[in-house]
This record gives C-alpha cells, structure tokens and sequence, in this order.
C-alpha cells in the first residue's frame, strides 16, 4: 500500500457481539427469568444489586467470625479514621457506605460490647459525640489483614486496569445526581 494512505478494512466483531450476548444472558440464567429485561438499564441495576449482594455476603462472613455485622464494622473503621476526637451520631451517619436508618441503636450495641464509648457536649447537650475504644481498634486490626486478603481474592480474576476502570464506572453511577 502506498505511503500515506489508510485502509478501510471492516472489522468483524461478530465474536464480539456473541460474546456479549451470553454475557447478558448470564444474569437472566441466575435469577431464573424467562422474558427479557425491560431495558438495558434494568439489566445493569439488578446486575449491580446481585454482585455487591454477592460480595457483600463474603465480607459478612468474614466479620460474623468476630461478632459484626457489616454496619457495624463500618461504624468502628469510621471512628477509628476520626482519631481520638470522636465523630457525632449524625457525622459518623454521613460517613457510612450503606445507609442504616437507626444509628442510635447501631451505637448501643456497640457501647454495650465496650467497643465504643459516647459523651455528651458539655456546652450543647443535644451533642453526642463517639470514640473508639482500645478494645475497638484491637478487634478492627484483627480484621485489617484478612480482609484485605478477603477483597484481593474477591477481585483476583480482574486486572488493575479493569478494577480502576470499574470503580470509575460505578462513582460515575452515583455522580449523577450531584
């Protein structure tokens, strides 16, 4: 071919579109539905909900082991990152992945097995205030290694280039409102 000038070769990506095609039959095998989903849309958020169900199971049952369920874990990881100062019921709320309605009674259970401590504001007593406990951070740093090893075997079959692009994705999901 002379220099300079490009060929206009057609591509065949008739593998790529039946690759694509059992792919999005997999979710519908799974969930045992028979008709299509109604929308492209529909697909991906169930899709979305069954995997983060799916991984959510595996951490759960790596924190049972030690007595958390999976809010609870994210309220001591959440006071542990505040630092000695402790965070208020309604800062460690904002600061939690999964929304969970009754902080108050999440925050009993935890003062109860002596993992938390809370006190009031002495200047405004509506104000109170939640911090770690040595007995907290042990039991959090327990748990450090094994789920890092826990998420890494979870994403072991994905390339760091497929894990960035993932959770580029999935922010972009939740930026759409903002």
């Amino acid at each position: 071919m002379p220099r300079g000038r490009s060929s206009t070769i057609p591509l065949d990506n008739s593998r790529y579109n039946e690759y694509i095609e059992i792919v999005t039959k997999q979710l519908q095998a799974e969930i045992k539905q028979k008709a299509p989903f109604a929308c492209l849309e529909e697909e991906v958020y169930l899709n979305v909900l069954r995997t983060g169900d799916a991984l959510a199971q595996n951490v759960e049952n790596l924190l049972r082991a030690s007595g958390l369920s999976g809010t609870q874990y994210n309220v001591l990881r959440i006071l542990r990152g505040a630092g000695p100062g402790g965070l208020t019921c309604g800062e460690t709320s904002e600061r939690m992945v999964t929304h969970d309605p009754d902080i108050t009674r999440l925050l009993d259970r935890l003062e109860k097995r002596k993992l938390i401590t809370r006190s009031r504001d002495t200047r405004d007593r509506r104000v109170v205030t939640a911090r770690i406990t040595r007995q907290g951070l042990q039991l959090l740093g327990g748990l450090d290694k094994p789920l890092v090893e826990l998420h890494r075997s979870l994403f072991r079959h994905m390339t760091q280039r497929d894990l960035k692009k993932l959770s580029s994705l999935l922010e972009r999901v939740r930026a759409r409102d903002a």
